[in-house]
């Protein structure tokens, strides 16, 4: 495939005027696979870092290597599958067998890749909406725990035909021990008449560790589009080394950096099973990166923030030409710190995965811009959803929810009704995110409609508050998130991180917030110090967690002016499709004698709430 050079907007309508047939030469991941093997046969495609230790070697894969195992794993699958197509669930940390069986699944039929964090209940539900006939996981491990689930989840889905492991588990096929009994004689992956573009290719579930996740259908097309598109932007190259510690179930791990390094002949490295959860390749990362070559690193926020902390004195770094993050709006003022202290550039991503993970990418050959998600992939069309519900065509700063259509839309959720609120006339997808387009078409985003914090009708984003706490140097992460309000709907309210023997406190931290938000009603109503953030599990701040505590704080403070302190006891829970409240007594006892005060106490409130021993929700929202 050919590579062009972006770095404006001209680049992009330079590769739109021509057919779509010559930026898209393949039809499906694994032909375009087949053809970087053929061209780099010899250059390390997947390099594997066993633990925090530099010194300790890396397990690596030529692409020669990595084809055969990928085809070996394609035939694999269709010989257990046989008489069925291929349905294969993974529940697989960030390995190269997770890698390679997620392409030999995708050649061969259909991959879904699982949260391996999630517990048994909800994996088995993703497992049989996928109608998965053979599953892949995780044999015995020290830092992960899959093989108990193994026998629930056999039990719980009995779709499964067979179990296949990596490392030991009991009754279970050895992954790596079926892929070598295949010799070398597998056959090439990606031909054949059913080999199209629009044929499935994986099945990827939106959620995290809570609430109940959705299901998406990627086609070959999608992942393609989105992989190619990001490499584009980035301008990758066989030489590039990408350092990827995203799980396997995240399309940014698999698609937005593995795929588009390999489609590019680059090398990927893994960093270890933990990925960017584990602290200890954090603090010595910048040795790996000189001993490997790294020339891009993915990350999240928070992988950049911790960053600040690892010490580079050491180390060659001159081989990374970025610093590449995704996940949650980017903050200006970490952007400025890492540039300033380690003069790598940052570039911003947006990406979903209902787009196979890619939607916009800073161009790496063009300047970044704060704020700035970028310029949309070629052939993707993005517009905003305004104040007056209609949609504007990159009408420049007008603000709403951001809009998309392009050939990396997948085809929707497999339940349908998952769909609410998604789709628009035109086969246009609803992003959910709140944004802007400027006048170069550059997208800026500012939020999660879901994280839009409504105070007397005033909508606030929470970006305002996180931007001005960020810019205090003690301050090294920060979440805000609306605390309920009896009165005003929502309070804003704020939860911050400190760097290392930072000494500020939450009072001081408000003063200066307050010299920094430009509009009073965003002033928070409380800033809270924790010794940590929740996190999902690609390290993302998890607001949902926030937003509860915050609700069980302002509940509990109620139920103490109440004199119910002591007696009674709230949980706030996070039902996917809303957070609620369940109070219980502390003694045991029937809450039924409370019921009374507890009504009326939650009147004010638009909040779901039940009591223990009732099983129906009292719901005061309009």
């Amino acid at each position: 495939m050919k590579v062009c050079r972006i770095a404006d907007r001209s680049d992009i309508a330079a590769i739109e005027a021509r057919p779509y047939a010559e930026f898209m030469v393949h039809r499906n991941v694994g032909a375009a696979l087949e053809d970087v093997a053929a061209r780099y046969p010899a250059r390390k495609a997947l390099c594997f870092l066993p633990s925090a230790d530099p010194v300790e070697p890396a397990r690596t894969w030529n692409y020669s290597e990595f084809i055969v195992d990928v085809r070996r794993a394609a035939h694999v699958f269709r010989g257990l599958a046989a008489p069925e197509a291929p349905r294969v669930a993974l529940l697989l940390p960030a390995l190269p067998q997770a890698y390679i069986a997620l392409w030999g699944a995708e050649a061969a039929g259909v991959a879904c890749p699982i949260n391996h964090l999630l517990d048994a209940a909800h994996a088995a539900a993703l497992i049989r909406a996928s109608r998965a006939n053979v599953l892949v996981a995780l044999g015995e491990h020290a830092q992960f725990d899959i093989v108990s689930r193994l026998a629930g989840l056999r039990e719980a889905c009995p779709q499964l035909r067979h179990v296949l492991s990596v490392g030991t588990a009991p009754d279970a096929l050895a992954f790596e021990a079926l892929l070598a009994s295949m010799g070398c004689d597998a056959p090439e992956i990606g031909a054949g008449p059913d080999a199209e573009a629009s044929r499935p290719a994986a099945l990827f579930h939106t959620g995290g560790t809570t609430g109940s996740p959705r299901l998406w259908q990627h086609s070959h097309g999608n992942q393609l589009h989105a992989a190619w598109g990001t490499a584009q932007m980035l301008g990758l190259r066989e030489h590039d080394v990408m350092l990827d510690g995203f799980p396997v179930f995240h399309v940014a791990g698999p698609l937005v950096y593995g795929l588009s390094t390999l489609l590019s002949g680059g090398c990927l490295v893994l960093p270890t099973a933990l990925g960017m959860r584990n602290t200890g390749f954090v603090r010595r990362c910048w040795e790996f990166v000189e001993r490997h070559g790294i020339t891009l690193l993915a990350s999240v926020p928070t992988f950049l923030s911790a960053l600040l902390d690892a010490d580079a004195s050491g180390a060659d770094i001159r081989s990374v030409r970025a610093l590449l993050t995704g996940g949650s709006p980017l903050p200006a003022e970490l952007a400025r710190r890492i540039e300033d202290k380690f003069g790598i550039p940052v570039r911003n991503i947006l990406g979903m995965t209902e787009c196979a993970g890619s939607i916009s990418v800073e161009p790496l050959a063009g300047t970044r811009v704060t704020g700035s998600c970028g310029l949309p992939l070629p052939f993707t069309d993005v517009s905003v959803i305004g104040a007056d519900g209609q949609e504007h065509p990159c009408a420049p700063g007008v603000s709403g929810v951001l809009c998309v259509r392009g050939p990396g839309v997948g085809a929707g959720y497999v339940d349908a009704n998952d769909a609410h609120g998604t789709a628009r006339p035109g086969h246009r997808l609803v992003t959910g995110d709140i944004g802007h387009i400027d006048a170069e078409g550059r997208i800026h985003v500012t939020g999660r409609a879901k994280d839009l914090i409504i105070r007397s009708g005033h909508n606030i984003d929470p970006a305002l508050i996180e931007e001005a706490l960020l810019a205090h140097p003690d301050v090294r992460l920060a979440a805000a998130v609306g605390q309920p309000d009896e009165y005003a709907g929502e309070l804003p309210v704020a939860y911050v991180l400190l760097e290392a023997e930072a000494t500020c406190t939450a009072d001081e931290l408000l003063t200066f917030a307050r010299l920094r938000i430009p509009e009073r009603p965003a002033f928070p109503k409380r800033i809270d110090v924790l010794e940590a953030l929740p996190m999902t599990a690609i390290g993302k701040v998890y607001k949902v967690a926030l937003r509860l505590r915050a609700m069980e704080r302002v509940v509990s403070e109620r139920m103490a002016d109440a004199g119910l302190a002591g007696r009674v006891s709230v949980e706030g829970i996070d039902e996917g499709s809303r957070l609620s409240l369940v109070f219980r007594r502390t003694d045991g006892a029937a809450i039924s004698a409370d019921a009374g005060t507890l009504h009326k106490l939650m009147s004010g409130f638009a909040i779901a709430y039940r009591l223990a021993d009732e099983p129906a929700f009292w719901q005061n929202v309009a």
